[in-house]
């Protein structure tokens, strides 16, 4: 199972990151191939939503179910449906700043994209991660 891990130092207090990643809504504004989340019902652990992700020209559909919700301190999400896979986000948080570590496991929908593209998407994940921490700073420090 590949795994991403990412981590940004953002100038802004805890409780406005986690405030912020923990909407699903956001994601939209953030995670760059996301191109629809929708019926969010709930709030900390348990909330669900689904979503459509684009990935290599295919739109995916699944959903996602929050497991754990530490209040400005741990969240973690397991999704299904397209792509399998588990979000465990960590925020460390100091005066006006915030230390946040993303590690993303995944499966590549392989049976959908074939052999051959498997390569490119563990590179283009790796990259959208990137742009993703990038955006979420950009947001909340802008």
């Amino acid at each position: 199972m590949p795994k991403i891990e990412k981590a940004s130092t953002l100038n802004v207090p805890v409780e406005k990151v986690f405030s912020y990643i923990t909407n699903p809504v956001n994601q939209l504004e953030w995670l760059p191939s996301i191109t629809d989340v929708r019926d969010v019902s709930g709030q900390g652990k348990g909330q669900r939503f689904a979503w459509t992700y684009k990935m290599m020209g295919i739109h995916l559909k699944g959903k996602t179910e929050v497991i754990e919700h530490v209040a400005n301190q741990r969240l973690t999400f397991k999704t299904t449906g397209g792509i399998a896979s588990t979000w465990t986000w960590t925020f460390t948080g100091e005066p006006n700043k915030t230390r946040l570590n993303l590690i993303v496991e995944y499966t590549v929908p392989v049976p959908v994209l074939g052999k051959i593209a498997e390569r490119l998407v563990l590179r283009q994940n790796e990259r959208e991660a990137d742009l993703a921490m990038a955006n979420i700073k950009e947001r909340l420090e802008g």
